[in-house]
């Protein structure tokens, strides 16, 4: 006899597909290295440098799917860009990770209260998510270390614990292991986009199948047979 442990195929209330897509989500761009920059208190526009460009034409759909206008470009270092334009209706994201002052580029931080939702999390992930040699990564702001233990409270509630990266890390990032919460974070950031799939999560495979414990008592009752017949035999 064999068990197979159950796997719960029903949608999490904190996944990306949840609900309907806004521009509050694209705070999980500010999770990892994303920026936002006020312009006075009249408007504000986010952007984020990535790695590969398939990054930054998925997080462009991303943006204009959540009616924001988003322009890829090369970044002063050479690598893609995501930028919006000044806009009037990022204004609300801007002063809870600047402040009320909101001037320039005045250092972000992680607001008060702040939740964590699966779409936020899923533009984490494309912007800044990746295997590692020992769980899956999601890359933070090496200029923003205030926000890094936040950042990992912020995804307990989720049921997705995590640990930060030690100094020793080539790159700063929260770290997410072990198969139950990898399948978590699976279900909360939901497929892949096309190109995506080296860089998402891959829970490691469960035992295919754990024999049951109804052994022990049958050896059990054939020691004791054994014992018998040497009885008898004697």
């Amino acid at each position: 006899m064999f068990y197979h442990e159950p796997v719960d195929r029903t949608i999490s209330f904190f996944s990306a597909e949840a609900s309907g897509p806004g521009l509050a989500d694209l705070a999980g761009l500010l999770c990892c290295h994303g920026q936002i920059t006020g312009f006075g208190r009249t408007a504000a526009r986010l952007s984020v440098v990535v790695e590969e460009p398939w990054r930054a034409h998925v997080l462009a759909r991303e943006f204009r799917c959540r009616g924001s206008d988003a322009q890829v470009t090369a970044a002063e270092c050479g690598r893609p860009q995501v930028r919006t334009s000044f806009r009037v209706d990022l204004l609300p994201l801007a002063l809870r990770w600047l402040g009320e002052r909101c001037t320039g580029d005045s250092g972000k931080a992680v607001p008060e209260g702040f939740r964590l939702s699966g779409a936020m999390l899923r533009m984490w992930a494309l912007a800044g998510g990746q295997q590692g040699p020992q769980g899956y990564l999601l890359g933070v702001d090496p200029l923003a270390p205030d926000m890094h233990e936040r950042l990992v409270e912020a995804l307990t509630p989720l049921g997705v614990p995590a640990k930060l990266l030690g100094p020793k890390a080539d790159q700063p990032a929260v770290r997410v292991s072990g198969r139950r919460r990898l399948e978590a974070l699976l279900e909360l950031i939901g497929e892949p986009p096309p190109g995506a799939e080296p860089a998402w999560p891959i829970p490691p495979p469960a035992e295919e199948a754990v024999e049951a414990p109804v052994r022990a008592p049958v050896r059990r009752a054939e020691a004791q047979a054994e014992a018998l017949d040497l009885a008898v035999g004697q």
